[in-house]
C-alpha cells in the first residue's frame, strides 16, 4: 500500500519534480482571457471525476486549480494549464501544471505565507493551493516565469 504524506510536499526550483506515476491522460488549456478561468475549472472537475476523487477532494482540486490559474492570469500575464491523470501502481491521481512567463516570484517563502499578496487579494492563493494538494512544487527561476505542479491522489 502506498502512503501519502499528511503535509504537502514543497519543492523549490533547485529540486527535481516528484515521481508521480504514469500519465494516462493529458489535457492542455490556455489561460489568456478571463473566460479561460471558468473553462479550466470545468476541465479540472471533469478530470477529478475521471480518477474517482470524492466530492471533498474534487472541491479541493478545483479550488487549487482556480487559485493557480488566476495567479498565472493576473500576475503572469496568462499561461497554460496542463491536467494529467496519473496511475501510480493502481492508485489514481490528478496533476495540475500551471506555467506562465511573467516576472516570477522573487520571494517564494513569503509568497507561500498566508496574507502575502502583490495584488488586491487576501494572499491565501499559493499557500492555500499548497495545503489542498498532496504534492506541490514551485519553480520560479531568477530570469522569470513560474511553473507550479500540484498533485492530489484518490483515496485508496
Amino acid at each position: 500500500m502506498v502512503t501519502m504524506p499528511d503535509e504537502p510536499v514543497v519543492r523549490l526550483a533547485s529540486r527535481q519534480p516528484p515521481a508521480n506515476g504514469t500519465v494516462t491522460s493529458r489535457t492542455e488549456l490556455p489561460v489568456r482571457v478571463e473566460e479561460d478561468l471558468l473553462e479550466a475549472r470545468h476541465a479540472v472537475r471533469a478530470a477529478a471525476l475521471a480518477v474517482d476523487l470524492g466530492l471533498v477532494d474534487q472541491t479541493r482540486v478545483v479550488t487549487a486549480a482556480s487559485e493557480l490559474v488566476r495567479n498565472a492570469y493576473i500576475h503572469g500575464g496568462g499561461g497554460t494549464l496542463v491536467i494529467e491523470r496519473l496511475d501510480r501502481r493502481g492508485r489514481l491521481g490528478i496533476r495540475l501544471t500551471v506555467t506562465d512567463q511573467g516576472p516570477g516570484i522573487p520571494d517564494l517563502d513569503a509568497a507561500l505565507d498566508d496574507g502575502f499578496s502583490t495584488g488586491p487579494g487576501l494572499g491565501h492563493g499559493l499557500g492555500g493551493a499548497r495545503r489542498l494538494m498532496h504534492e506541490f512544487e514551485v519553480l520560479s527561476p531568477p530570469e522569470g516565469g513560474t511553473t507550479v505542479r500540484a498533485t492530489r491522489w484518490a483515496a485508496g
